[in-house]
């Protein structure tokens, strides 16, 4: 019997075009960091001492952390008491987060003359201030930062602690480097009374020369933290996934469409698992799909 040869053409066009893509996703880093501008994305601050506490390891290991404040982190949104409260009594209690920098560990000597490793974390001048006048964002917030001292450094803290009478700080508090280029703003998309909405839009179309194309991400699932995000993004001008060169970051998207059709530079409010991530581009719709397991919390 005969076999159809279209058939067959057309699949092995299909896996040659595959191939091409997989060569262009391993290629992609080199080839958009030599594209992109060297507009650097992050600056060196200054943080101002606000108070020091201090606690322990599971393993018993002294611990300071020096909590410190500047203008240049943005703010949490601005909530009452009664409003925290409702936040930490729903289901999605991480809703809220507090934007923070948390620096490198380093050794100092406390004031028995024992050796102590010291952390510093630095927030908004202006929640600091709040916080450090009410004792319900206090607790709230010095859970919140071990959380993310435990998850940056794999490490278990105890929740017991003290803060610092007679100083702002332990040691000395060196300069950070914080991102200067702030994540997209999270917008609902527009859904019929009749439907149900499936997953939450997390970031809208927006316009820069050269043209950026209209995309959309959604969480999965749209309640809680999600466990991936699927971004489709609509390249209508896009004859041939070779023209294509993508890059994904820990919480970024870069794209290009060759020569000079579109570019798409994106961060995205949650990390995700670049290895385990995926795209697929759909030749008829003209639509990339962008599959990102999200990092758990």
């Amino acid at each position: 019997m005969e076999s159809d040869k279209s058939l067959l053409s057309a699949e092995l066009n299909s896996e040659f075009e595959q191939a091409l893509y997989e060569q262009m996703l391993l290629k992609a880093k080199q080839e958009i960091q030599n594209r992109l501008p060297s507009t650097p994305e992050s600056k060196q601050i200054r943080p101002q001492p606000g108070f020091c506490i201090k606690t322990r390891t599971s393993e018993n290991a002294k611990i300071f952390i020096n909590i410190c404040k500047t203008n240049d982190i943005p703010a949490p949104p601005d909530l009452s008491e009664v409003e925290l409260v409702n936040i930490l009594e729903s289901d999605d209690p991480s809703g809220y987060r507090v934007p923070m920098s948390i620096g490198e560990p380093h050794v100092e000597v406390d004031n028995s003359g024992n050796g102590c490793t010291v952390y510093e974390i630095v927030i908004n001048s202006t929640f600091f201030d709040k916080m450090k006048s009410n004792e319900l964002f206090r607790e709230f917030f010095i859970t919140v930062a071990m959380e993310g001292l435990e998850n940056k450094y794999e490490m278990e803290l105890s929740r017991d602690w003290r803060m610092l009478k007679n100083r702002k700080f332990m040691g000395s508090i060196s300069d950070q480097n914080i991102r200067t280029k702030s994540k997209p703003i999270i917008q609902e998309m527009d859904t019929s009374a009749s439907q149900k909405p499936q997953s939450k839009p997390l970031i809208s179309e927006i316009k820069s020369s050269p043209e950026v194309p209209k995309y959309t991400i959604v969480a999965e699932p749209a309640e809680g933290h999600p466990s991936f995000l699927v971004a489709e993004i609509s390249l209508p001008k896009v004859t041939s996934v070779r023209s294509l060169v993508l890059d994904l970051g820990e919480d970024r998207i870069v794209l290009w469409g060759r020569p000079d059709l579109y570019h798409l530079d994106i961060f995205l409010p949650y990390n995700i698992a670049q290895e385990e991530s995926g795209a697929q581009f759909n030749r008829d719709t003209k639509v990339l799909t962008i599959t990102m397991p999200v990092q758990p919390i």
